[in-house]
């Protein structure tokens, strides 16, 4: 444990325990390892999380109204508002900022008496979903967060790189984090009415740049007739898709998994897990399908091949896909999978992250 007890409050998620994806899975792993290791951490939750104690696992979770529901994509801008008003009138030493989207519109209103950590993300602005003004807007924002910012994280190396070459401001590489389960059941696949080996997998947020639809149209125009399954938000994006391809049996949509035993169980039973994400740094789900020992088939592009380097198979069209779908064979990946577990160990463990987020804290205090 460290010497110096600090005081974090983790901003830019939805709050803790995770319902919801990367970030909040970040804010769920970090906080309650930090509180292992003696720090005093603040998670601000939205009010609407179904959750309703006020601490969790040693973390105490600051409860936020959130109007998005209401509003839309901008009442994301008001809940990080709220937030950040609400840590004006708290002693923190650090505030880890998750994300910098709709948080650093506000920099002018961080507290100046708390050192700020800007866990940068992607490059959101390349995001296919965002029109070009949006785009402009989030190239903006990233400008903005480094004003008020002391320090940046980069989860990948090459945002890394990015970060070092465009700001001149301290960065940080810090990976992200999975666990390793140490139990599988093969008994939940029932719920989707599933069997070990018997499916092909994607689990992802439903967004064009997650290649999704080049997939879909893979494994229709393969021989091969394992369906695809796919496991993500409900939105607009993934209506039309299932709506578009509702006809084929062979392409099944099912709702995001949060559960850990039964989404782990659902990665590890498949037979191949596609990773199509094309954007932004080290992906969450890819981490935990390594994790999981799964089969991977990755989109090629130099995020994931910085993860999962000679590890997996990679496709750049939906014609590559459907090969790998058809020359499917489990000997292929003999010796990946154990290599890609190896990588978790070694790197992508949250351990390991939490030691490494606990010595920034402490290098910027001291460098303050």
């Amino acid at each position: 444990m460290s010497d110096r007890k600090l005081s974090v409050a983790v901003l830019g998620s939805r709050g803790i325990p995770n319902r919801y994806g990367g970030f909040e899975a970040c804010a769920e792993k970090l906080s309650a390892l930090l509180v292992r290791r003696g720090h005093q951490v603040s998670v601000y939750t939205a009010a609407d999380h179904p959750f309703r104690e006020e601490y969790w696992q040693g973390a105490k979770r600051v409860i936020i109204y959130n109007p998005e529901r209401i509003l839309g994509s901008f009442g994301q801008f008001i809940y990080d508002l709220l937030c950040i008003r609400h840590s004006r009138c708290e002693d923190f030493d650090i505030i880890l900022h998750l994300g910098y989207t709709s948080d650093s519109v506000w920099y002018f209103l961080w507290p100046k008496k708390s050192i700020h950590i800007v866990n940068m993300d992607g490059q959101e602005w390349k995001r296919q979903k965002y029109s070009r003004p949006v785009r402009a807007f989030l190239r903006y924002a990233e400008h903005l967060a480094t004003l008020r910012s002391h320090w940046l994280v980069a989860d990948s190396k090459k945002i890394e790189t990015y970060l070092n070459e465009k700001y001149r401001l301290p960065v940080r590489y810090i990976a992200y984090g999975a666990d390793i389960p140490e139990t599988f059941f093969a008994d939940v696949l029932t719920e989707w009415g599933l069997s070990p080996g018997g499916y092909d997998l994607i689990v992802a947020r439903m967004e064009p740049e997650n290649n999704i639809e080049m997939a879909i149209m893979a494994k229709i125009n393969a021989r091969d007739k394992h369906p695809l399954v796919i496991a993500g938000n409900a939105n607009k994006y993934k209506r039309s898709l299932a709506e578009k391809f509702r006809h084929l049996d062979q392409i099944r949509f099912i709702d995001a998994v949060y559960e850990e035993k039964k989404i782990n169980s659902l990665r590890y039973f498949s037979r191949v897990y596609v990773h199509g994400h094309s954007a932004g740094g080290t992906n969450p789900s890819l981490l935990e399908a390594m994790a999981c020992g799964c089969r991977i088939v990755s989109h090629r592009n130099p995020f994931n091949e910085l993860v999962l380097g000679e590890n997996a198979f990679y496709y750049s069209t939906q014609n590559e896909l459907a090969s790998l779908f058809n020359r499917y064979d489990p000997g292929h990946y003999d010796g990946l999978i154990e290599r890609n577990l190896q990588m978790i160990r070694e790197e992508y463990n949250w351990d390991a992250v939490t030691l490494a987020y606990e010595k920034l804290f402490l290098d910027a205090i001291q460098a303050k």
